[in-house]
């Protein structure tokens, strides 16, 4: 029914006008001049400063109950082999033994390459010859990643064809010797952020069956928050990393923009993506992170990096930095923003930074406020782009939501797109001038908790344009200014875990890094949901 609204001229034009209402995009036509500025012709951040680094705590690592690092120490030690914890999480997927998630995060499994990469892996960890920080780690691929064998569906219904070649990131993994059992899902080309898709049978929410995990790196979020990998791989182009991280009640960072090369990822053309991991800890993130960036020849955006990506060292040692003498950037018109139990969750986890030596700095960003509607105008003209011929041949096959987008960025004007670039360049010089004065900035990751999704409702076309505004209030600002973001969880609500929101300067994830395991070193919101299991047990 919306799908044919969309595509109605009278109901096409009072469709685009409820969204535009969501999204606020008339109050960002109707901006002053000073508001825009020339647009930029690449999207390459912007730094504030040189990157910071406040004292060094010399803190100890935070203890997680299970991460990959107590994986590495049980195959170091003999406790268990990753073949053995290959066959336990193949035995829970078979078993659905899943929770309140109830679907298989997995959309595709690949058992005899990750049996193979296992094995091999077993026998390298038995001879003391480990390749590094994922050796034997399984890591669930979000299905927009090219991994031989297997379809890259992104979400669709209609891609079928197994990819030929691995995406340049899953080469690295397999390099280093990662353990992959397959792609997990995504929601349809990534423009779902609550974890919704017709199509498939998708994870719920493993706090609750009757909420939405958020997307769209919806599989990767429920695995790790199951307990079936300690981290994996998923992509953010509007917060789609950072909001099932927080919905899931886990962690998650966007890295700086062009740190990941995109060879393979069949979303990764465009200005917003960014490919980055989820994981049970910040160790965890630093773990896949240091194995994923580099030059990629194939991408020559990562030859863009200023320090060569030469900083994997200084992710690992701000792990153990702290906060004391951190001045945290808090935007409070945000905050204004979210649901009062989420502004104060984060709020209690301000002051509980506070209390180790963090400096709370009010900041004022105008142009933030805008950022949903620049943002959704962006992510949306390009990735109806980069399926317009796709919509040709398989139009048809598209899902009632996606249809409807496609049909309303048909209706975009090239004026409002070219407004909504101008004062992208304008609010990322803002960003820029507000962090040179700060560490980090923090605010909510969503304005809203997970939001509904019974199991009655798969595969049903639900299109809530103001579900979708709120869950991506907060996060469109730093894909549009391409900085790293990460989120961490610091409680709840309603049984539903809340996230956390920091904000980097630009190529300095390190800072970003510090503030996650801070938090997570205070256990803000301990806890796991009753379908986790630990892969290391029998």
């Amino acid at each position: 029914m919306v799908r044919r609204l969309a595509g109605a001229p009278v109901a096409g034009a009072a469709l685009w006008s409820a969204v535009s209402g969501d999204f606020k995009i008339g109050e960002l036509e109707a901006l002053p001049p000073a508001c825009r500025l020339p647009g930029d012709d690449m999207a390459r951040p912007i730094a504030g400063k040189a990157p910071r680094q406040w004292a060094h705590g010399g803190l100890p690592l935070p203890e997680t109950a299970n991460n990959a690092r107590k994986m590495r120490e049980a195959y170091a030690s003999g406790q268990t082999t990753p073949s053995e914890v290959l066959d336990r999480l193949l035995a829970r997927l078979d078993k659905k033994d899943l929770g309140l998630s109830t679907f298989s995060p997995f959309i595709a499994l690949d058992r005899e390459g990750a049996a193979a990469a296992a094995a091999a892996s077993t026998e390298r960890w038995k001879a003391s010859k480990s390749l590094g920080p994922l050796d034997g780690i399984p890591i669930p691929i979000k299905d927009e990643f090219h991994m031989t064998g297997l379809p890259t569906r992104g979400g669709a219904a209609y891609l079928e064809t197994p990819a030929t070649k691995d995406a340049f990131v899953i080469t690295k993994f397999r390099e280093a010797g990662a353990v992959l059992p397959g792609k997990s899902h995504a929601t349809e080309w990534g423009l779902n952020p609550l974890g919704y898709n017709e199509h498939f049978d998708m994870p719920r929410n493993p706090w609750s069956s009757a909420h939405g995990a958020g997307g769209s790196s919806t599989g990767t979020a429920v695995s790790v928050a199951l307990g079936l990998a300690p981290v994996g791989l998923g992509s953010d182009g509007g917060g789609s990393i950072r909001i099932p991280s927080a919905f899931n009640g886990i962690y998650g960072i966007k890295p700086t923009y062009i740190r990941i090369g995109r060879t393979g990822d069949t979303w990764g053309p465009g200005t917003m993506p960014h490919a980055g991991p989820l994981g049970s800890s910040t160790e965890d993130l630093v773990d896949l992170l240091s194995v994923a960036v580099g030059v990629d020849p194939e991408d020559p955006t990562t030859l863009l990096a200023p320090d060569g990506h030469a900083v994997v060292e200084s992710w690992r040692l701000a792990l153990g930095r702290g906060v004391k003498g951190c001045r945290i950037g808090v935007l409070r018109s945000e905050f204004a923003d979210a649901t009062p139990e989420i502004a104060a969750a984060c709020e209690l986890a301000l002051q509980a930074l506070a209390r180790e030596g963090a400096v709370l700095v009010d900041l004022d960003i105008p142009l933030a406020k805008h950022a949903p509607a620049v943002g959704a105008l962006v992510i949306a003209s390009e990735s109806t782009a980069n399926v317009s011929d796709d919509a040709v041949l398989y139009g048809h096959k598209f899902g009632d939501e996606f249809a409807t987008v496609c049909a309303l960025m048909a209706r975009l004007p090239a004026r409002s797109f070219l407004l909504a670039g101008r004062t992208r360049a304008a609010m990322r010089r803002q960003l820029a001038a507000a962090i040179a004065g700060v560490d980090v900035i923090a605010l909510p990751t969503t304005a809203r908790q997970a939001p509904k999704y019974g199991l009655d409702e798969g595969k049903k076309g639900i299109f809530d344009s103001a579900a979708i505004a709120g869950t991506t209030r907060f996060s469109f600002l730093c894909n549009l200014t391409g900085l790293p973001a990460g989120s961490v969880p610091v409680g709840f609500h309603g049984g539903l875990p809340i996230g956390l929101q920091i904000v980097g300067d630009a190529w300095d994830e390190a800072s970003v890094l510090a503030v996650m395991a801070h938090c997570e070193r205070l256990q803000l919101a301990p806890g796991k949901p009753t379908g986790w299991r630990s892969l290391l047990e029998v």
